[in-house]
């Protein structure tokens, strides 16, 4: 391994990532021969063949997905070490890798654009997904940052709660439940409900709750957008449970909140990251600007 070079792990990287040499060459802007030269001087210096060609699909061998581990943590490890020397000179330059779920959209955009405002010369790289995908991002080390409202327990994790998430039940203004107080939880269940996708962390959280309380509601939609949902109750097609930061600015004014028992589900947003990872200057700056500004958010 002495005898290879950075740029070859670079392109090897690329083509384990993307699983195949002609997006690697796009990616990289050289042409498909170069990577297949690079791979190939590569595989000799290791001595075993580091893919394996199936039809048309590109599989990494086990010599492959080792060589694809160290090669993250060699341009981590580089990537840091910039990060340092710019700490030294007095600035904070580098990357930030955040992955966030979808309903953090809401109220992450304007925290990042006071961060970025303090720190010019860092650049973000944001990934929204949901808490499924998301669990894959943590196992295959994608991101410095996580923000979600459920970490995963089966991944060593270190999580900082920082800001509230309460989930509430919104219907149509004019719904048969609106302006009541206390509605047992059991007045749910004649109504339609339109929830969120598998592997949402607030249709987990809701469906805990009707299960614990053996409330059986018809799901009549199913949809991956918390406006899609907003724009479904509104066009009375049913009720739905919520963060309550989908709601705060600006809203529709034919949307109201329904005073449920065991309403609002509290939770709470979480700054997660791998416990045995080293975070960068660049994502410990970005994390105490996260915990000493999210009082900001009020919902």
């Amino acid at each position: 391994m002495i005898h290879a070079t950075l740029h070859q792990l670079r392109v090897f990287e690329t083509t384990a990532r993307l699983a195949s040499f002609t997006k690697a060459a796009e990616e990289l802007n050289i042409t498909q021969p170069t990577v297949s030269s690079q791979i190939k001087q590569l595989t000799k210096f290791i001595g075993l063949p580091l893919f394996e060609q199936i039809g048309k699909q590109l599989y990494l061998t086990d010599a492959g997905k080792e060589l694809l581990n160290t090669c993250r943590q060699v341009f981590s490890s580089l990537d840091n070490f910039e990060m340092k020397i710019a700490d030294f000179k007095g600035t904070k330059e580098g990357k930030l890798r955040l992955s966030v779920i979808t309903t953090a959209t809401y109220f992450i955009p304007r925290l990042l654009g006071s961060f970025c405002q303090q720190y010019p010369s860092i650049d973000v790289s944001l990934q929204v997904t949901n808490h499924l995908q998301m669990r894959t991002r943590m196992q295959k080390n994608e991101d410095d940052l996580y923000i979600l409202s459920q970490p995963p327990q089966d991944i060593v994790l270190k999580s900082k709660p920082f800001i509230e998430n309460p989930l509430v039940v919104v219907a149509k203004k004019d719904h048969a439940l609106a302006n009541q107080e206390q509605i047992p939880l059991v007045d749910l269940q004649p109504y339609p409900f339109i929830m969120r996708e598998s592997g949402s962390g607030t249709r987990q959280a809701v469906e805990d709750l009707f299960k614990d309380n053996n409330i059986d509601i018809k799901v009549r939609l199913e949809l991956g957008s918390n406006e899609a949902i907003k724009q479904a109750i509104a066009g009375d097609l049913g009720i739905s449970v919520l963060s309550k930061h989908t709601l705060t600015s600006p809203w529709h004014h034919d949307l109201t909140i329904l005073d449920v028992e065991h309403f609002p589900i509290p939770r709470h947003w979480y700054l997660t990251y791998l416990a045995d990872k080293q975070l960068s200057i660049i994502a410990q700056t970005f994390l105490d600007f996260l915990m000493d500004t999210s009082e900001l958010i009020k919902v």
